[in-house]
């Protein structure tokens, strides 16, 4: 009895984790083809909105705004290397984001 009790209980376990593995997966697929579809088109860095910059894969809340900070005192960001003056943005960032934004 106690056998098949364990058994059972296994059983469920290996169940419930199949089920959270899978809806894990799920997740993470719409979200990487939700991103690919946001990057079809380039966002404007220099007139971009917070939003906009939040949407960017890599930038939060707090460096987008460190981005519009930085615009509203230095002027127009032009390139990638003066994207690594914003305050966190460091060159692998930079790098990262450079695909998803444009500088004109």
């Amino acid at each position: 009895m106690k056998r098949v009790i364990f058994a059972l209980g296994m059983s469920l376990l290996a169940i419930t984790v199949n089920v959270y593995a899978e809806q894990a997966s799920t997740k993470q697929a719409v979200t990487k083809t939700a991103a690919a579809s946001q990057t079809a088109q380039k966002v404007q860095l220099n007139s971009a909105t917070l939003e906009q910059l939040v949407q960017i894969p890599g930038l939060g809340q707090k460096k987008a705004q460190a981005v519009l900070d930085y615009i509203a005192q230095n002027g127009p960001i032009k390139d990638a290397a003066q994207l690594t003056q914003v305050k966190g943005i460091g060159d692998k960032l930079a790098a990262k984001i450079s695909p998803y934004v444009s500088f004109n």
